[in-house]
């Protein structure tokens, strides 16, 4: 609960405080619970509803040039166009990683740039790739969670691999 809380607020303190009003709000709610999802989607959509409200409020104090280049970064192509050619063929498709020694890819290095690429994701990015990819929810969970259509969910979740495989080769690749 923590976990997704931190997506949504700025801070750790911030999340525990969402984490314990959550809880009010499901041990007040409990009788209400009408069994028409899990109790865990049901628990964690409360979570998020709050960590969204509060997160809204904490961000009220964020210049609003932030946010315009935070809109701005989710029209960007996932693949960058020069990667094809005239005709759409891959002019320079992605490297294979085959010949790269695992312990390579796993590295403390590799991981830590995997982590900077995520955090440096767009919100709704960050969180569907977290929830997808890092914390093992499902799509259903996910689109339930964060209640987004399914499409959405997908699109989100593909930008978001796409820009941290972007990363992870020009990492490896040495580029």
């Amino acid at each position: 609960m923590l976990r997704l809380a931190q997506m949504f607020v700025p801070s750790r303190a911030v999340a525990e405080e969402v984490v314990q009003e959550a809880w009010l709000g499901v041990l007040k709610g409990l009788d209400r619970f009408e069994g028409r999802s899990s109790l865990k989607t049901w628990i964690f959509r409360i979570v998020s509803n709050v960590a969204k409200t509060r997160g809204e409020r904490e961000r009220r104090s964020v210049p609003f040039s932030a946010l315009a280049s935070e809109q701005a970064s989710g029209s960007e192509p996932v693949v960058e166009p020069e990667r094809f050619d005239a005709s759409g063929a891959w002019s320079a498709p992605p490297a294979p990683w085959e010949d790269i020694p695992e312990e390579h890819l796993l590295s403390a290095e590799a991981l830590a740039k995997i982590t900077e690429a995520i955090d440096g994701l767009p919100e709704a990015q960050r969180t569907v790739i977290r929830l997808r990819d890092v914390e093992g929810f499902s799509s259903d969970d996910v689109r339930n969670v964060l209640e987004i259509s399914e499409t959405n969910q997908r699109v989100l979740l593909h930008r978001a691999r796409s820009k941290v495989r972007r990363t992870l080769e020009q990492y490896v690749t040495g580029g």
